[in-house]
């Protein structure tokens, strides 16, 4: 029997070590961003969130836990920066930690957007993240990037190249890695 271990001190030949197995990259793969806001995470929906997003085939490919200070907020929603609401989702984006998320997978894209629902969580489908946890437009709980440009520039915002690990999802059973 194998084991994998994220970070550990053990140095046991029965273990792999998970950041040798995943280094590779997937070229056909499409990759996003996405995003679990501060309402969401001091609501407990971190894993409800990532379990809806892995259910629809999507790989996890980096993750990272950061409360947004305000020049990260400006420059993450720089072309909002100007608009009305935004002191109002400045504020709300740095009460908190949020959680990025880097997924990939086929039209991954277009599958995190679905999944999340639209934007004004009262005209969103049933079963979309919004719907079911969103209180309000501005409190929608998730982000994700809406064209492959600003997944580019919002995964580059978020994450270095060498954090990101491409692999396909081969089922949702844990696979032998040996």
């Amino acid at each position: 029997m194998t084991f994998i271990i994220l970070k550990s001190e053990f140095r046991n030949p029965n273990y792999i070590y998970i950041s040798h197995i995943l280094k590779q990259k997937v070229p056909t793969m499409e990759m996003t961003f996405a995003m679990i806001k501060p309402n969401a995470v001091k609501s407990g929906l971190i894993g409800r969130i990532i379990d809806r997003y892995i259910a629809a085939g999507l790989s996890v490919c980096a993750v990272k836990m950061h409360q947004m200070t305000s020049a990260d907020a400006r420059g993450f929603y720089a072309e909002h920066v100007e608009k009305p609401f935004f002191p109002e989702l400045e504020a709300y984006m740095t009460k908190g930690p949020s959680v990025m998320l880097a997924l990939g997978g086929e039209n991954a894209i277009a599958k995190v957007r679905a999944i999340n629902g639209a934007t004004n969580p009262a005209k969103a489908e049933p079963g979309t993240l919004r719907y079911d946890f969103a209180p309000s437009m501005t409190e929608n709980v998730v982000h994700s990037s809406d064209s492959p440009e600003s997944a580019k520039r919002e995964l580059d915002f978020w994450f270095k190249e060498d954090e990101r690990y491409a692999y396909e999802m081969p089922s949702l059973k844990a696979c032998c890695v040996l």
